[in-house]
């Protein structure tokens, strides 16, 4: 399976505020490079984690329906499904209705399972989820937890900052940040 994101977060999850607070930073001179190292805290423990922090929406492609016709979607916490389409063999999209599938967003991760009968037959690609995840507008919603990752990531990177070049970024991650996240990994068997 493959993801794409459709519409990104509108907001970050800390406000360049509260990183500079943080970083105990009074002055206005850096603001870029902080909230530069905020965005990229954010991609890293969203893409380290599959948490989707701030509301977003994602297209999940899948080759074909497993045996069991359960589609798991490796983003959390999803919000609600968008749309489901599945693809024939010619390419030609159907737009499924409601009806046609059933939804658990209670379950880490979450599970889409097609009804009896649906197929896609296209040879790649044949079924595309489209869905939002995060969990919320703003990072009020977020829980503290993860906005605490963000702020060690930020944190560490901007203390040594000096020390390597911009493109050797991130060079460690302290062990503080997995404590913080390993609860919303999603466990693999």
């Amino acid at each position: 399976m493959t993801y794409a994101l459709i519409a990104p977060p509108a907001a970050m999850p800390v406000t360049l505020a509260q990183a500079k607070a943080h970083l105990r930073v009074t002055s206005d001179t850096e603001d870029d490079a902080i909230s530069a190292l905020v965005i990229a805290a954010t991609q890293y423990l969203e893409r380290d984690t599959g948490q989707a922090l701030i509301d977003q929406t994602w297209r999940a492609y899948f080759d074909c329906p497993p045996d069991d016709c359960v589609l798991q979607l490796l983003r959390a916490p999803v919000r609600r499904i968008v749309a489901v389409t599945v693809y024939d063999g010619a390419g030609n999209p159907a737009v499924l209705d409601g009806s046609d599938y059933f939804v658990n967003l209670v379950t880490r991760p979450a599970r889409l399972r097609l009804a009896d009968g649906i197929t896609a037959s296209m040879r790649a690609n044949g079924i595309e989820v489209d869905f939002e995840a995060g969990y919320g507008a703003t990072g009020v919603d977020v829980p503290d937890m993860l906005k605490r990752a963000v702020l060690v990531l930020v944190a560490h990177w901007y203390e040594f900052r000096g020390v390597y070049d911009a493109a050797d970024q991130p060079v460690s991650v302290p062990a503080l940040y997995g404590r913080l996240t390993r609860h919303f990994r999603f466990l693999s068997v």
